[in-house]
Order: C-alpha cells, then sequence, then structure tokens
C-alpha cells in the first residue's frame, strides 16, 4: 500500500475551505421535507461530464427516496455542473480525464454535504458516487472522516494513476498529462473506522474494469473498514439507476453503526 500523510491531505482540504468562502451546491432533492420525518439522507454524486448533467441522475434520486422509508435524497451537482431542470452549481467543474477531484472541488462538495447535514442532524447521512462521482466520493470520506456514515461507489477509478494509464493505453485524449486530483487510494487511512462502505462494479465494466475497485477494497478491509464488494454480473459501467445499487443504500440506512472490524475480508 502506498504511504501518505493524512494530516498534509486534511490540510490541503481544510485550507480550501476557508479561501474562498464554501461554495454552495446545487441540485434537486425528493423525499420528505421535515427534519423529524428524515431518517436518512441520500447525497448522489454523478460521474464526468460535459458539465450538463442527464435527467436520469434526478431520475435516479428520486427512485432512492421512493424506496427508503423516511429518506430525503438529493442530486447534488459537482462544481460547475447543470441539470436538465435548470439547476446549476458554481465553479470550475475539470474535464473527464481525472483531473476533477482536486483539494477545492472536494472541498466544495463537502461543504455542501455538511450544509444539508446541519439541516437534517438526526439522520444517517449517505454519499452515493457514480465513476467519477464515486472517485469523488470516496476521496471525500478520507480527507473529511466523519462527515458521512456510509458511502455507496458505483463503477470507482479508486485507484487513479492505474485507471489513467489504463485510460491511456486506450487511446483516450488527455489521460496521459499529469493532474492535481487526490488518488482515493492514498486517503484510505483518513477514513473513520465507523464509516461502513459498499463497492459495486459491473462484471463487464469496460470503462472502470474491477481491479479499480477490488484494490481500493481491499485497502480498506485491511484498515478494518465494514467493507461490502461486489461484482455484478452482466452489468457495464453505468449502475445509478440499477437495482442493486438501491438495495446497497437501503442495507446501509437498515444497518446499525458499523464498528472497526478486525479481521475484514473481501470477497468476490
Amino acid at each position: 500500500m502506498r504511504c501518505f500523510s493524512p494530516l498534509l491531505l486534511l490540510a490541503a482540504v481544510g485550507c480550501a475551505t476557508t479561501a474562498p468562502p464554501p461554495v454552495t451546491l446545487a441540485g434537486a432533492s425528493f423525499g420528505p421535507t421535515a427534519s423529524r420525518d428524515v431518517r436518512t439522507l441520500v447525497l448522489v454524486l454523478h460521474g464526468d461530464g460535459d458539465g450538463m448533467v442527464p435527467a436520469a441522475f434526478n431520475d435516479a434520486a428520486h427512485a432512492i427516496a421512493d424506496a427508503i422509508p423516511g429518506a430525503r435524497a438529493v442530486a447534488l451537482l459537482r462544481p460547475g455542473y447543470r441539470d436538465m431542470a435548470g439547476n446549476a452549481s458554481p465553479g470550475t467543474r475539470g474535464g473527464t480525464d481525472g483531473d476533477s477531484y482536486t483539494a477545492d472541488r472536494v472541498a466544495a462538495v463537502a461543504d455542501a454535504i455538511a450544509g444539508w447535514r446541519t439541516r437534517y442532524p438526526q439522520a444517517r447521512v449517505i454519499l452515493v458516487g457514480q465513476s467519477g462521482g464515486a472517485a469523488m466520493a470516496a476521496t471525500l470520506m478520507g480527507v473529511r472522516p466523519g462527515l458521512v456514515d456510509g458511502v455507496v461507489l458505483a463503477g470507482c477509478p479508486c485507484m487513479l494513476p492505474e485507471w489513467r494509464k489504463y485510460r491511456a493505453k486506450q487511446g483516450a485524449a488527455g489521460f496521459r498529462t499529469a493532474v492535481d486530483s487526490f488518488d482515493p487510494l492514498q486517503t484510505v487511512g483518513g477514513v473513520a473506522p465507523s464509516t461502513r462502505v459498499a463497492l459495486l462494479v459491473g462484471a463487464d465494466d469496460r470503462e472502470t474494469p474491477l481491479r479499480f475497485s477490488r484494490g481500493y477494497a481491499e485497502a480498506l478491509a485491511l484498515r478494518g473498514i465494514a467493507t461490502d464488494y461486489r461484482v455484478l454480473p452482466g452489468r457495464g459501467h453505468d449502475l445509478l439507476r440499477d437495482g442493486d445499487l438501491i438495495d446497497a443504500v437501503r442495507r446501509m440506512a437498515a444497518a446499525p453503526s458499523a464498528t472497526p472490524q478486525r479481521n475484514a475480508m473481501v470477497m468476490p
């Protein structure tokens, strides 16, 4: 496992939250609104793209809210993105070549989540990420430990340098240039021991093959983090509206708070 300094990572994100002031991110939300009625707060992060998030993203958050009693689901727009409903988040989005998971963007997302958590202080907070949103979510739980109670990662490029080399070999443009993004694998040491993590990857995913999720899952398990790693037969890259993802969120919402696992294992 690679060496890193959690203190340096935390400092980098901490600096981004003090200057400039925290960015308020936009997004559609679904489910009950009264604090007393919200038992689970689910924040969903989309993947990387050209700036316009498809309508299916909001539909996915809506489906999660409908499937889990007492859940409020937020389709949170990352910095620089907009959706078909006219919502738009300020900031610069970055590209689609793994350069979007920088300290300032992670801090903006973390600050937005903290704001939602303040609104629903009694709710368990679950963060869901698809593709680039999964890389963002994985990084966030490492550099802002304790901000969320559980994380569901789908199709995650969780070993960023290795994934970028893989994409470069495929001929994808822009993946040979150095980036300032966090590598989620290097933030594992900062993850709060009580965090629950679920990783889903399609067996036929050619964009983020399962090895980039499995290596990250093994690193979590070695630290005793409660980790549920699943390879979904016959599935490809886009899992945001998949029934297995909704089931993973449902299990996490229903499960008691995690305790560190001394001998955690990752099963195929």
